[in-house]
C-alpha cells in the first residue's frame, strides 16, 4: 500500500527522516485534507471560534468543504480559501517587523494570491505591497483575488526576479514562496504526486537558489526575507538556506512557536526553519524560514522624472466624493481610467512604474467616457468606497447568484443610475438602472458558470 501511495525514492528518504513517525505520516495521507479559510478583516468581524487556525488571527477550519462558488460573499472578498499551514507567514511578519511602521513589501511568487491577500491584512495602510508573478498566464487570477480583497496599497507586476535588481535596496520585506517539488501537497494534489522525481527536486533546488541570488540586491540592508516552500526536501529548504548564508551576510531569525501547534523546529548556526507535517498539524506539508540581510546595500534613489498623470479638477472633485478619506489618496489618470493610490507612497509607485511591468496598480475607480464616469468593478469591492455616494441594492441569496451569473435582474427601482449591489453587506459589483431595464455590469470573465 505504501509503495502505491508514494514514489519509492520518496519513501526511502522520508522513512529515514521521520523514523518511527513514518506510519503516522503515511496514515495522515489517507485522510481527507482539512478545509480552512482566512477572513478579510476589512470585510468581516473576526469573532472567537473553536476551530481557529492557531498560528493565524484570521484563519479558521471548516468541518466540511462547502460550495464556495455558490457563496456570494466569497466572490465579494469576505474570505480567501487557503491551506492552513501556509498561514504561518503571519507569525514571521508579526514577530519580526514593526506593524506600526510603513513597510515596502514584495511577494515575489504571488499567484494565485493567498499570501498577498494575507500580507494586505497584516501591513498598515501606509505600507505598500508589490505582488509579483513570473508566469504571465497566472497574473489574471492573481489580479482578480487582489481586487476582491479591496485594498489600494498594492501593485501587481509580471517580472522575473532578476528584473528587481533595477530597484536596489528597495524592499523592507521580501516573501518568497518558492516554486518547489510540491511534496507537501501530495494529499491534496494528485498531479504533484505524479510529477515528482528526484530529478525534479534537484531542478527545483537550483531554481530556488537562482531566485534567492537574483532578488538579493532588491532587499535593503537589515531587510527581512521570509522563504517558504510546500515541500519536505532538505535540498529545497535547509540546504538552500545554508548555501545562502555562505554566499551573503545573513542573520538567521527564530520565531516563538507554541509546542501545542505541532510545528517541527530546526536550528543550527546557519539557519532556523519551521516544518509542518500533516500527521502533526491540521494542515499540509510546509516549510518556512526567515533571515535578515546584513550586507551593505546601496538603495535606489526615489527621484524619478516619470510623473503619473492626474485627472482634471472636475473629475477629481467628483471621485473624491466617492472615496473615504480622499485626503489620504492620490487619483491617477491612465488610458481614460481613474485609479486610486496611496498618496504617501507615490515616490515608490513612480519608481515601480518606471522599472517594472505593471499588471494592476492601486484600485481602478472609473472609466471616463464622454466626460462621464463609469464606475469600475474593482471599486465596488474596494474597502475605500464611500457607500453613501451611491444607491445600494441589497439582494437575497438567489438574486445574488443570478447577479453573479450575469443574469437579468428584475427589480422595482425608481432611482436611475449606477447602483452598488450587495449581499449580506458585502459588495458584489455594479448595475446600471435604466428606465426600462437593469444592466448587469458584473465582469463576464468572473461570472459563475456552475449550474
Amino acid at each position: 500500500m505504501t509503495e502505491g501511495l508514494f514514489p519509492r525514492a520518496f519513501i526511502k528518504r522520508e522513512q529515514a527522516n521521520l523514523g518511527d513517525q513514518w506510519p503516522e505520516f503515511e496514515a495522515a495521507h489517507k485522510l481527507p485534507a482539512p478545509v480552512s479559510i482566512r477572513m478579510n478583516p476589512a470585510k468581516s468581524k473576526i469573532a472567537p471560534a473553536v476551530h481557529r487556525v492557531p498560528w493565524s488571527t484570521y484563519g479558521f477550519y471548516l468541518e466540511s468543504r462547502p460550495s464556495f462558488t455558490m457563496d456570494p460573499t466569497f466572490h465579494g472578498g469576505r474570505y480567501y480559501v487557503q491551506e492552513a499551514s501556509s498561514m504561518f507567514l503571519e507569525q514571521a511578519l508579526a514577530q519580526l517587523t514593526d506593524s506600526t511602521t510603513s513597510l515596502t513589501v514584495l511577494d515575489l511568487c504571488a499567484a494565485p494570491g493567498g499570501k498577498s491577500t494575507h500580507l494586505l491584512s497584516l501591513i498598515g495602510k501606509d505600507s505598500l505591497l508589490v505582488s509579483n508573478e513570473v508566469i504571465q498566464s497566472r497574473t489574471a487570477i492573481l489580479s482578480e483575488n487582489i481586487q476582491k480583497w479591496g485594498h489600494s496599497n498594492v501593485v501587481v507586476t509580471n517580472n522575473d526576479p532578476k528584473d528587481f535588481q533595477r530597484l536596489p535596496g528597495f524592499f523592507d520585506v521580501i516573501a518568497i514562496d518558492a516554486p518547489c517539488s510540491g511534496e507537501g501537497l501530495f494529499r491534496k494534489d494528485p498531479n504533484a504526486l505524479k510529477g515528482w522525481s528526484e530529478e525534479v527536486v534537484s531542478l527545483c533546488s537550483r531554481r530556488q537558489r537562482r531566485i534567492l541570488n537574483d532578488i538579493w540586491p532588491a532587499l535593503k540592508t537589515g531587510g527581512l526575507v521570509i522563504y517558504s516552500t510546500c515541500t519536505y526536501s532538505s535540498e529545497e529548504n535547509e540546504e538552500n538556506l545554508r548555501w545562502l548564508s555562505g554566499q551573503y551576510q545573513v542573520e538567521p531569525l527564530t520565531l516563538k512557536v507554541k509546542s501545542e501547534w505541532g510545528v517541527h523546529t530546526i536550528n543550527d548556526e546557519s539557519m532556523s526553519g519551521y516544518r509542518f507535517f500533516p500527521h502533526r498539524v491540521r494542515g499540509e506539508g510546509f516549510f518556512l524560514s526567515a533571515f535578515r540581510k546584513l550586507d551593505q546595500q546601496p538603495e535606489h534613489g526615489l527621484y524619478s522624472k516619470t510623473r503619473l498623470q492626474e485627472p482634471g479638477k472636475k473629475i477629481t472633485d467628483e471621485v473624491q466624493q466617492w472615496v473615504l478619506k480622499p485626503e489620504e489618496k492620490s487619483f491617477i489618470l491612465h488610458n481614460d481610467q481613474v485609479r486610486l493610490l496611496p498618496k504617501k507612497r507615490m515616490p515608490e509607485l513612480q519608481a515601480i512604474v518606471k522599472n517594472l511591468r505593471i499588471i494592476l496598480a492601486g484600485t481602478a475607480i472609473a472609466t471616463i467616457k464622454h466626460e462621464k464616469l463609469i464606475p469600475k468593478h474593482a471599486f465596488a469591492l474596494s474597502v475605500d468606497i464611500n457607500r453613501d455616494a451611491f444607491q445600494v441594492i441589497a439582494l437575497d441569496h438567489d438574486l445574488a447568484i443570478d447577479y453573479l451569473r450575469k443574469g437579468v435582474l428584475t427589480l422595482n427601482l425608481s432611482k436611475r443610475g449606477f447602483a452598488l449591489v450587495t449581499f449580506d453587506d458585502v459588495a458584489l459589483g455594479w448595475v446600471n438602472v435604466l428606465e426600462n431595464r437593469i444592466n448587469n455590469l458584473y465582469p463576464s470573465d468572473w461570472r459563475i458558470r456552475m449550474s
